[in-house]
């Protein structure tokens, strides 16, 4: 899913969603991050490459736009999508309804759960039968926070969605993350767009 679908005529205010120390320890905007640091610039959020970070551009095959940032980490996979959000209001309590919604419609299940984020989703999601193999379900977590103008959604599969250690490190990688709203205007809910690497990121142990 790209751009967030639209909740209906009216809009309905929320209050946001993001840990207390959001301006101190992230997901950060990108007035609130250190200049210097070596960060992977992908348009309308920055990485900071670590060890074992492999880095994916996920790509809308119609338009050929990126609509996601896949990262491999922890034996996990961490997709990212940062959104334009109103200024005073947040957007996590509403899209969370959404989600397990279209999960239900998938035949799957979700539960809510206070995570290192806030609210987060735990979802059974069904996986198509393959090649005469019976379909089962992966389990993935949905997290969110509502940032200034922006709110960053994370999905997150593999070893973080059930071991503590690497949920930890998976945690940490999303904490990490900036989001770069810029000054465009931008309705709610449109995905701020991303790019390819402006440059290469010197010894980083990034791949694209």
């Amino acid at each position: 899913m790209s751009d967030i679908e639209s909740a209906g005529d009216l809009p309905v205010e929320h209050p946001k969603s993001a840990p207390e120390d959001r301006a101190e320890n992230g997901p950060l905007d990108d007035s609130e991050a250190n200049p210097v640091r070596p960060y992977v610039d992908l348009g309308g959020v920055k990485i900071l490459p670590r060890e074992g970070l492999h880095l994916r551009l996920e790509i809308e095959e119609e338009s050929k736009r990126v609509v996601a940032i896949g990262l491999d980490y922890a034996n996990s996979t961490l997709q990212v999508q940062p959104f334009a959000a109103p200024r005073s209001s947040g957007l996590w309590h509403e899209i969370r309804e959404q989600i397990s919604e279209q999960i239900a419609r998938q035949g799957g299940t979700t539960t809510l759960r206070d995570g290192a984020f806030g609210p987060e989703l735990l979802a059974q999601i069904p996986v198509a039968a393959g090649s005469g193999t019976a379909g089962g379900t992966r389990l993935a977590r949905f997290v969110g926070v509502d940032g200034p103008r922006w709110f960053l959604r994370g999905v997150i599969a593999g070893e973080a969605a059930v071991n503590p250690d690497a949920a930890a490190a998976v945690e940490e990688l999303f904490r990490s993350i900036v989001v770069v709203r810029g000054t465009t205007p931008m309705p709610p809910r449109d995905l701020i767009p991303l790019r390819m690497p402006a440059a290469p990121a010197g010894d980083a142990p990034t791949s694209v």
